[in-house]
């Protein structure tokens, strides 16, 4: 089996503008591409997973996303040719979305471990050997249920209200390591 490293998308690998529709290329945090290929080096798949309500609102088209992802993944690849992206899952839908078609309480939004649990599927993925980086407790709820080791990353949407889910479990949830700096990530991720 494979091990991966997840890692949601705005406010970790790249400043959190919050949602909107803008589909110029994001600002990526500095040390991003090199975390990638050096994580790629030791043998991990790399993987993203990110809710995109900007569908459900009607922000941007599903297609539209597509575009902008495969642009995402070429810009963290340009500033490190090792920095490849296995695949990036993305989560359009929302409970209260504007566009009928996306309004539905999905396994895929997170907490929900919907996206996690695809890509250990589709890539056959240990995720008791993997990791999850994120900076909202979405990320490392979805992380946890999905089995790997979570890590969040204190980049300022960390204390924002929770993300709307229907989700509900038993047990309280807590990060396995907590960090302020993505460089911490290289002796945390074996």
């Amino acid at each position: 089996m494979n091990r991966a490293v997840f890692f949601d998308k705005d406010g970790v690998m790249n400043a959190d503008r919050g949602v909107n529709g803008n589909l110029e290329p994001p600002e990526l945090f500095s040390v991003i591409s090199d975390l990638i290929a050096e994580f790629r080096g030791r043998g991990f798949k790399i993987f993203v997973v990110t809710n995109q309500p900007v569908v459900a609102r009607g922000l941007m088209s599903e297609g539209e996303l597509e575009i902008f992802m495969k642009k995402f993944a070429a810009l963290v690849a340009e500033a490190n040719p090792g920095a490849v992206i296995d695949k990036i899952y993305y989560c359009p839908h929302h409970p209260n979305a504007n566009v009928e078609k996306y309004r539905t309480a999905c396994e895929c939004r997170k907490p929900k471990p919907g996206m996690l649990l695809s890509a250990a599927r589709e890539f056959d993925i240990d995720t008791a050997a993997s990791f999850m980086i994120g900076d909202r407790m979405s990320d490392i709820i979805a992380g946890s249920l999905a089995g790997c080791t979570t890590i969040h990353f204190l980049s300022g949407k960390h204390s924002e209200k929770a993300i709307e889910t229907d989700l509900k479990f038993d047990r309280e949830i807590k990060p396995d390591h907590t960090i302020t700096d993505l460089n911490e990530l290289r002796s945390i991720i074996k």
